[in-house]
Protein backbone atom coordinates (compact mmCIF):
# COMPACT_ATOMS: atom_id res chain seq x y z
CA UNK A 1 0.00 0.00 0.00
CA UNK A 2 1.40 3.03 -1.03
CA UNK A 3 0.71 6.46 0.98
CA UNK A 4 -0.30 9.73 -0.68
CA UNK A 5 0.91 11.88 1.99
CA UNK A 6 2.99 11.25 5.17
CA UNK A 7 2.28 12.41 8.94
CA UNK A 8 3.65 15.52 10.03
CA UNK A 9 6.43 15.01 12.28
CA UNK A 10 4.64 16.92 15.62
CA UNK A 11 2.87 13.58 15.25
CA UNK A 12 5.53 11.38 16.14
CA UNK A 13 6.44 14.39 19.01
CA UNK A 14 3.35 14.03 20.57
CA UNK A 15 3.59 10.24 20.21
CA UNK A 16 6.55 10.32 21.91
CA UNK A 17 5.12 12.21 24.45
CA UNK A 18 2.19 10.15 25.25
CA UNK A 19 4.12 7.26 24.90
CA UNK A 20 5.83 7.69 28.16
CA UNK A 21 3.33 9.86 30.19
CA UNK A 22 1.02 6.86 30.10
CA UNK A 23 3.56 4.40 32.28
CA UNK A 24 4.98 7.28 34.12
CA UNK A 25 2.64 6.72 37.38
CA UNK A 26 2.25 2.86 37.03
CA UNK A 27 6.13 2.29 36.61
CA UNK A 28 8.46 5.17 35.69
CA UNK A 29 8.11 6.68 39.54
CA UNK A 30 8.42 2.86 41.33
CA UNK A 31 11.51 2.52 39.10
CA UNK A 32 13.34 5.95 40.03
CA UNK A 33 12.03 5.76 43.57
CA UNK A 34 11.56 2.12 44.44
CA UNK A 35 13.36 2.74 47.50
CA UNK A 36 10.86 5.36 48.74
CA UNK A 37 8.19 3.74 47.04
CA UNK A 38 8.19 0.76 49.10
CA UNK A 39 8.89 2.93 52.44
CA UNK A 40 5.56 4.99 51.56
CA UNK A 41 3.37 2.48 50.39
CA UNK A 42 4.74 0.07 53.64
CA UNK A 43 5.83 -3.19 50.96
CA UNK A 44 8.57 -5.22 50.47
CA UNK A 45 9.78 -6.12 46.96
CA UNK A 46 7.20 -9.10 46.92
CA UNK A 47 4.45 -7.52 47.60
CA UNK A 48 4.95 -4.43 44.90
CA UNK A 49 6.12 -7.59 42.49
CA UNK A 50 2.98 -9.04 43.07
CA UNK A 51 0.76 -5.36 41.98
CA UNK A 52 2.64 -5.45 38.88
CA UNK A 53 1.59 -9.02 38.30
CA UNK A 54 -2.21 -7.97 39.08
CA UNK A 55 -1.44 -5.21 35.91
CA UNK A 56 0.34 -8.28 34.06
CA UNK A 57 -3.00 -10.11 33.89
CA UNK A 58 -5.05 -7.24 33.05
CA UNK A 59 -2.70 -6.22 30.49
CA UNK A 60 -2.62 -9.89 28.87
CA UNK A 61 -6.43 -9.52 28.04
CA UNK A 62 -6.38 -5.87 27.10
CA UNK A 63 -3.40 -6.72 24.49
CA UNK A 64 -5.70 -9.20 22.81
CA UNK A 65 -9.03 -7.45 22.98
CA UNK A 66 -7.25 -3.89 22.34
CA UNK A 67 -5.24 -4.92 18.86
CA UNK A 68 -8.27 -5.13 16.88
CA UNK A 69 -9.62 -1.80 18.65
CA UNK A 70 -6.77 0.11 17.36
CA UNK A 71 -7.51 -1.51 13.78
CA UNK A 72 -11.07 0.12 13.97
CA UNK A 73 -10.79 3.46 15.31
CA UNK A 74 -8.37 6.36 15.08
CA UNK A 75 -5.17 6.14 17.68
CA UNK A 76 -5.59 9.86 18.22
CA UNK A 77 -8.73 9.43 20.46
CA UNK A 78 -8.26 6.44 22.18
CA UNK A 79 -4.45 7.75 23.40
CA UNK A 80 -6.43 11.04 24.56
CA UNK A 81 -9.12 8.69 26.30
CA UNK A 82 -6.22 6.51 28.26
CA UNK A 83 -4.41 9.20 29.28
CA UNK A 84 -7.20 10.81 30.90
CA UNK A 85 -8.15 7.71 32.78
CA UNK A 86 -4.73 6.74 33.43
CA UNK A 87 -4.05 10.37 35.19
CA UNK A 88 -7.42 9.41 37.47
CA UNK A 89 -5.80 6.63 39.09
CA UNK A 90 -2.73 8.78 39.97
CA UNK A 91 -5.46 10.63 42.36
CA UNK A 92 -5.95 7.76 44.17
CA UNK A 93 -2.13 6.87 43.87
CA UNK A 94 -1.57 9.55 45.99
CA UNK A 95 -3.61 8.52 48.81
CA UNK A 96 -1.15 6.03 49.57
CA UNK A 97 -3.82 3.27 49.20
CA UNK A 98 -4.38 0.08 51.53
CA UNK A 99 -2.36 -2.95 49.50
CA UNK A 100 -6.24 -4.41 48.26
CA UNK A 101 -7.18 -0.62 46.75
CA UNK A 102 -3.39 -0.56 45.25
CA UNK A 103 -3.91 -4.35 43.51
CA UNK A 104 -7.19 -2.84 42.29
CA UNK A 105 -5.23 0.30 40.97
CA UNK A 106 -2.57 -1.21 38.96
CA UNK A 107 -5.54 -3.62 37.40
CA UNK A 108 -7.15 -0.39 36.29
CA UNK A 109 -3.78 0.97 35.18
CA UNK A 110 -3.15 -2.44 33.06
CA UNK A 111 -6.66 -1.19 31.38
CA UNK A 112 -5.95 2.01 31.02
CA UNK A 113 -2.32 1.68 29.55
CA UNK A 114 -2.98 -1.11 27.25
CA UNK A 115 -6.66 -1.85 26.27
CA UNK A 116 -6.75 1.89 25.02
CA UNK A 117 -3.45 2.49 24.43
CA UNK A 118 -0.87 0.27 23.54
CA UNK A 119 -1.73 -1.27 20.02
CA UNK A 120 -2.94 2.38 18.38
CA UNK A 121 0.79 4.03 19.47
CA UNK A 122 2.57 1.28 18.02
CA UNK A 123 0.27 1.17 14.41
CA UNK A 124 0.89 4.90 14.54
CA UNK A 125 4.24 5.01 14.83
CA UNK A 126 4.37 2.99 12.01
CA UNK A 127 2.40 4.84 9.79
CA UNK A 128 4.59 7.72 10.86
CA UNK A 129 7.81 6.04 9.31
CA UNK A 130 6.09 4.50 5.91
CA UNK A 131 8.08 2.38 3.76
CA UNK A 132 11.61 3.34 4.24
CA UNK A 133 12.08 4.79 8.22
CA UNK A 134 10.39 2.09 10.52
CA UNK A 135 14.31 1.69 12.38
CA UNK A 136 14.11 6.24 12.97
CA UNK A 137 10.04 5.93 13.57
CA UNK A 138 10.94 3.66 16.59
CA UNK A 139 14.21 4.62 17.24
CA UNK A 140 12.74 7.99 17.70
CA UNK A 141 9.62 6.68 19.47
CA UNK A 142 11.71 4.67 22.20
CA UNK A 143 14.58 7.22 22.31
CA UNK A 144 12.53 10.12 22.75
CA UNK A 145 10.24 7.87 25.34
CA UNK A 146 13.13 7.46 27.63
CA UNK A 147 14.39 11.33 27.28
CA UNK A 148 10.28 11.89 28.54
CA UNK A 149 11.11 9.31 31.44
CA UNK A 150 14.12 11.20 31.89
CA UNK A 151 12.21 14.26 32.45
CA UNK A 152 10.01 13.44 34.36
CA UNK A 153 12.42 11.33 36.76
CA UNK A 154 14.09 14.15 36.97
CA UNK A 155 11.59 16.50 37.88
CA UNK A 156 10.35 14.45 40.37
CA UNK A 157 13.56 14.27 42.48
CA UNK A 158 13.13 18.15 42.41
CA UNK A 159 9.97 18.19 43.70
CA UNK A 160 10.55 15.73 46.11
CA UNK A 161 13.64 17.22 47.25
CA UNK A 162 11.92 20.61 47.67
CA UNK A 163 9.30 18.91 49.70
CA UNK A 164 11.12 16.69 52.01
CA UNK A 165 12.24 19.48 54.82
CA UNK A 166 13.71 16.61 57.33
CA UNK A 167 17.18 15.41 56.70
CA UNK A 168 16.73 11.89 54.56
CA UNK A 169 18.79 9.82 57.05
CA UNK A 170 16.09 10.54 59.74
CA UNK A 171 13.34 11.06 57.28
CA UNK A 172 9.82 9.44 58.81
CA UNK A 173 6.91 7.54 56.93
CA UNK A 174 4.97 11.18 56.88
CA UNK A 175 7.82 12.94 55.56
CA UNK A 176 8.42 11.08 52.40
CA UNK A 177 4.59 10.23 51.94
CA UNK A 178 4.34 14.50 52.32
CA UNK A 179 7.08 15.10 49.73
CA UNK A 180 6.10 11.90 47.31
CA UNK A 181 2.57 13.03 47.43
CA UNK A 182 3.52 16.34 45.21
CA UNK A 183 5.37 14.11 42.77
CA UNK A 184 2.46 12.09 42.08
CA UNK A 185 0.31 15.24 41.56
CA UNK A 186 2.46 16.72 39.60
CA UNK A 187 2.91 13.42 37.40
CA UNK A 188 -1.03 13.39 37.29
CA UNK A 189 -1.32 16.66 35.84
CA UNK A 190 0.93 16.84 32.83
CA UNK A 191 -0.32 13.19 31.83
CA UNK A 192 -3.60 15.12 31.58
CA UNK A 193 -2.05 18.21 29.64
CA UNK A 194 -0.66 15.92 26.87
CA UNK A 195 -4.39 13.91 26.80
CA UNK A 196 -5.66 17.40 25.95
CA UNK A 197 -2.60 17.94 23.32
CA UNK A 198 -3.45 14.50 21.32
CA UNK A 199 -6.85 15.27 21.33
CA UNK A 200 -6.87 18.33 19.04
CA UNK A 201 -3.50 18.07 17.46
CA UNK A 202 -2.33 14.35 16.86
CA UNK A 203 -4.28 14.38 13.42
CA UNK A 204 -3.76 12.58 9.85
CA UNK A 205 -3.79 13.79 6.48
CA UNK A 206 -7.61 12.36 5.85
CA UNK A 207 -6.56 10.23 3.33
CA UNK A 208 -4.14 8.50 5.17
CA UNK A 209 -6.53 8.11 8.45
CA UNK A 210 -8.99 6.10 6.09
CA UNK A 211 -6.16 3.98 5.06
CA UNK A 212 -5.39 2.49 8.21
CA UNK A 213 -8.59 2.01 9.77
CA UNK A 214 -11.33 -1.30 8.89
CA UNK A 215 -14.92 -1.67 9.65
CA UNK A 216 -14.20 -5.21 11.52
CA UNK A 217 -11.71 -7.94 11.97
CA UNK A 218 -12.43 -11.50 10.73
CA UNK A 219 -11.25 -14.80 12.31
CA UNK A 220 -9.45 -15.08 8.71
CA UNK A 221 -7.68 -12.19 9.09
CA UNK A 222 -6.31 -12.96 12.63
CA UNK A 223 -5.05 -16.53 11.60
CA UNK A 224 -3.65 -14.75 8.58
CA UNK A 225 -1.65 -12.74 11.18
CA UNK A 226 -0.85 -15.92 13.07
CA UNK A 227 0.61 -18.08 10.08
CA UNK A 228 3.22 -15.51 10.26
CA UNK A 229 6.61 -16.75 10.94
CA UNK A 230 7.67 -13.46 11.99
CA UNK A 231 4.70 -12.78 14.66
CA UNK A 232 5.84 -16.10 16.53
CA UNK A 233 9.31 -15.27 16.43
CA UNK A 234 8.51 -11.58 17.66
CA UNK A 235 6.42 -13.31 21.34
CA UNK A 236 9.98 -14.38 21.57
CA UNK A 237 12.08 -11.55 21.10
CA UNK A 238 9.63 -9.38 22.87
CA UNK A 239 9.18 -11.79 25.95
CA UNK A 240 13.27 -12.03 26.22
CA UNK A 241 13.46 -8.59 25.59
CA UNK A 242 10.98 -6.98 28.21
CA UNK A 243 12.18 -8.92 30.94
CA UNK A 244 16.05 -7.24 30.65
CA UNK A 245 13.65 -4.12 30.58
CA UNK A 246 12.01 -4.82 33.70
CA UNK A 247 15.28 -6.01 35.54
CA UNK A 248 16.09 -2.19 34.92
CA UNK A 249 14.00 -1.93 37.42
CA UNK A 250 16.05 -2.49 39.93
CA UNK A 251 19.25 -0.56 39.50
CA UNK A 252 18.19 2.10 41.97
CA UNK A 253 17.55 -0.46 44.22
CA UNK A 254 20.80 -1.75 43.38
CA UNK A 255 22.55 1.36 44.32
CA UNK A 256 20.92 1.47 47.85
CA UNK A 257 21.51 -2.41 48.32
CA UNK A 258 25.08 -2.65 47.77
CA UNK A 259 26.34 0.54 46.49
CA UNK A 260 25.12 1.98 49.94
CA UNK A 261 23.42 5.40 48.55
CA UNK A 262 20.96 7.14 49.97
CA UNK A 263 17.41 7.80 48.98
CA UNK A 264 18.00 11.05 46.26
CA UNK A 265 21.49 9.14 45.11
CA UNK A 266 19.37 6.45 44.23
CA UNK A 267 16.88 8.13 42.70
CA UNK A 268 19.61 9.97 40.61
CA UNK A 269 20.79 6.27 39.27
CA UNK A 270 17.35 5.87 38.15
CA UNK A 271 17.37 8.67 36.70
CA UNK A 272 20.62 8.44 34.86
CA UNK A 273 19.59 5.18 33.06
CA UNK A 274 16.79 7.15 32.22
CA UNK A 275 18.59 9.34 30.27
CA UNK A 276 20.51 6.69 28.43
CA UNK A 277 17.78 5.25 27.11
CA UNK A 278 16.88 8.07 24.42
CA UNK A 279 20.22 8.32 23.68
CA UNK A 280 20.72 4.54 22.76
CA UNK A 281 17.54 4.66 21.00
CA UNK A 282 17.71 7.63 18.77
CA UNK A 283 21.39 6.23 17.57
CA UNK A 284 20.29 2.70 16.87
CA UNK A 285 17.14 3.74 15.09
CA UNK A 286 18.86 6.03 12.79
CA UNK A 287 22.13 3.73 12.52
CA UNK A 288 19.47 0.90 11.82
CA UNK A 289 17.45 2.23 8.84
CA UNK A 290 20.54 2.34 6.85
CA UNK A 291 21.74 -1.07 7.53
CA UNK A 292 18.83 -3.84 8.72
CA UNK A 293 16.96 -3.37 11.87
CA UNK A 294 17.03 -6.97 12.27
CA UNK A 295 20.96 -7.01 12.62
CA UNK A 296 21.32 -4.66 15.52
CA UNK A 297 18.15 -6.64 17.22
CA UNK A 298 20.54 -9.55 17.42
CA UNK A 299 23.49 -7.75 18.64
CA UNK A 300 21.10 -6.16 20.94
CA UNK A 301 20.73 -9.55 22.64
CA UNK A 302 24.40 -9.95 22.66
CA UNK A 303 25.70 -6.91 24.53
CA UNK A 304 22.68 -7.58 27.23
CA UNK A 305 24.00 -10.98 28.05
CA UNK A 306 27.75 -9.23 28.34
CA UNK A 307 26.13 -7.08 30.45
CA UNK A 308 24.16 -9.70 32.82
CA UNK A 309 26.73 -11.80 33.04
CA UNK A 310 29.32 -8.78 33.91
CA UNK A 311 26.73 -7.67 36.83
CA UNK A 312 25.96 -11.54 37.86
CA UNK A 313 29.40 -12.22 38.37
CA UNK A 314 29.35 -9.93 41.53
CA UNK A 315 31.95 -7.84 40.53
CA UNK A 316 29.90 -4.02 40.54
CA UNK A 317 30.23 -4.16 44.29
CA UNK A 318 33.28 -1.89 45.83
CA UNK A 319 33.85 0.08 42.61
CA UNK A 320 33.76 3.49 41.56
CA UNK A 321 30.77 5.80 41.02
CA UNK A 322 32.13 5.94 37.02
CA UNK A 323 32.98 2.35 37.32
CA UNK A 324 29.26 1.76 38.11
CA UNK A 325 27.46 3.66 35.93
CA UNK A 326 29.68 2.56 33.12
CA UNK A 327 28.71 -0.86 33.89
CA UNK A 328 25.05 0.08 34.16
CA UNK A 329 25.42 1.60 30.48
CA UNK A 330 26.42 -1.82 29.26
CA UNK A 331 23.39 -3.24 30.55
CA UNK A 332 21.23 -0.37 29.05
CA UNK A 333 23.04 -0.50 25.73
CA UNK A 334 21.38 -3.62 25.09
CA UNK A 335 18.24 -3.42 26.61
CA UNK A 336 16.99 -0.30 25.08
CA UNK A 337 18.72 -1.03 21.59
CA UNK A 338 16.66 -4.31 21.48
CA UNK A 339 13.23 -2.30 22.82
CA UNK A 340 14.08 0.61 19.83
CA UNK A 341 13.59 -2.17 17.39
CA UNK A 342 11.70 -5.17 18.20
CA UNK A 343 8.47 -3.43 16.47
CA UNK A 344 10.90 -1.48 13.69
CA UNK A 345 11.50 -5.01 12.20
CA UNK A 346 7.49 -5.37 11.63
CA UNK A 347 7.74 -4.34 8.38
CA UNK A 348 10.69 -6.50 6.67
CA UNK A 349 8.52 -9.43 8.42
CA UNK A 350 5.73 -9.21 5.81
CA UNK A 351 3.19 -7.88 8.62
CA UNK A 352 0.32 -6.14 6.68
CA UNK A 353 0.15 -2.20 7.90
CA UNK A 354 -3.88 -2.36 8.16
CA UNK A 355 -3.42 -5.27 10.39
CA UNK A 356 -0.69 -3.59 12.51
CA UNK A 357 -2.86 -3.61 15.83
CA UNK A 358 -4.21 -7.06 15.40
CA UNK A 359 -0.80 -7.93 15.38
CA UNK A 360 0.78 -5.88 18.11
CA UNK A 361 -2.42 -7.79 20.19
CA UNK A 362 -1.16 -11.20 19.52
CA UNK A 363 2.61 -10.29 19.55
CA UNK A 364 1.99 -8.65 22.85
CA UNK A 365 -0.18 -11.55 24.34
CA UNK A 366 3.16 -13.50 24.58
CA UNK A 367 5.49 -11.12 24.67
CA UNK A 368 4.44 -8.96 27.51
CA UNK A 369 3.56 -12.22 30.04
CA UNK A 370 6.88 -10.63 32.25
CA UNK A 371 4.61 -8.08 33.64
CA UNK A 372 2.73 -10.61 35.57
CA UNK A 373 6.33 -12.88 36.51
CA UNK A 374 9.01 -10.79 36.02
CA UNK A 375 8.27 -8.54 39.09
CA UNK A 376 7.15 -11.41 41.65
CA UNK A 377 10.71 -13.20 40.74
CA UNK A 378 12.67 -10.27 41.09
CA UNK A 379 11.00 -9.68 44.21
CA UNK A 380 11.61 -13.16 45.96
CA UNK A 381 14.95 -13.21 44.49
CA UNK A 382 15.92 -10.07 46.60
CA UNK A 383 14.11 -11.06 49.22
CA UNK A 384 15.30 -14.61 49.63
CA UNK A 385 19.08 -13.39 49.19
CA UNK A 386 19.54 -9.81 50.68
CA UNK A 387 22.46 -7.39 49.22
CA UNK A 388 24.60 -8.65 46.41
CA UNK A 389 24.00 -12.32 46.16
CA UNK A 390 19.78 -11.41 45.37
CA UNK A 391 20.71 -8.97 42.52
CA UNK A 392 23.36 -11.75 41.21
CA UNK A 393 20.34 -14.01 41.07
CA UNK A 394 18.38 -11.28 39.08
CA UNK A 395 20.84 -10.64 36.94
CA UNK A 396 21.78 -14.41 35.97
CA UNK A 397 18.18 -14.27 35.02
CA UNK A 398 18.77 -11.65 32.63
CA UNK A 399 21.49 -13.70 31.52
CA UNK A 400 19.63 -16.59 30.46
CA UNK A 401 16.29 -14.83 29.24
CA UNK A 402 19.34 -12.75 26.89
CA UNK A 403 20.79 -15.86 25.51
CA UNK A 404 17.21 -17.05 24.95
CA UNK A 405 16.49 -13.79 22.97
CA UNK A 406 19.20 -13.46 21.21
CA UNK A 407 18.61 -16.99 19.54
CA UNK A 408 15.71 -15.79 17.99
CA UNK A 409 16.66 -12.83 16.85
CA UNK A 410 18.85 -14.82 15.06
CA UNK A 411 16.64 -16.77 13.13
CA UNK A 412 14.46 -13.67 12.50
CA UNK A 413 17.77 -12.18 11.14
CA UNK A 414 18.04 -15.45 8.83
CA UNK A 415 14.71 -15.43 7.34
CA UNK A 416 14.04 -11.30 6.92
CA UNK A 417 17.42 -10.13 7.44
CA UNK A 418 18.71 -9.34 3.86
CA UNK A 419 19.33 -5.50 2.73
CA UNK A 420 15.77 -5.20 0.84
CA UNK A 421 13.36 -6.87 2.98
CA UNK A 422 14.07 -4.38 5.92
CA UNK A 423 13.77 -1.30 3.53
CA UNK A 424 11.80 -1.89 0.60
CA UNK A 425 9.23 -4.82 1.85
CA UNK A 426 5.32 -3.75 1.02
CA UNK A 427 3.29 -3.42 3.69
Amino acid sequence: MKNPEKAPWYYLLLLILAGESVFILPFVLQRVFRPTVLKVLELDNVSLGLCFSVYGFVALVSYLLGGPLADKYQPRKLIAIALWMTALGGLVFATFPDYFILQVLYGFWGFTTIFLFWSPMIKATRVWGGQSSQGKAFGFLDGGRGLVGALFGTLGVLVFSHFMSADLEVATLEDSRFAFRYVILTSSAIVSIVGVLVWFFMRLPVSLENDIVIERITVSQIKEVLRLPSVLLLMIIILCAYVGYKITDVFSLYAQDVMLYNEVESAEVGTFLLFARPIVGIFIGVIADRSRPSLFLLLGFVVALIGSLIFASGLVADVTYFMFLFSIMIVALGVYAIRSLYFAVMQSGKIPLVLTGTAVGLISLIGYTPDIFAGPAMGYLLDASPGLKGHQHVFWMLAAFSFIGGIAAFRYFQLYGKPFNDKTQKS
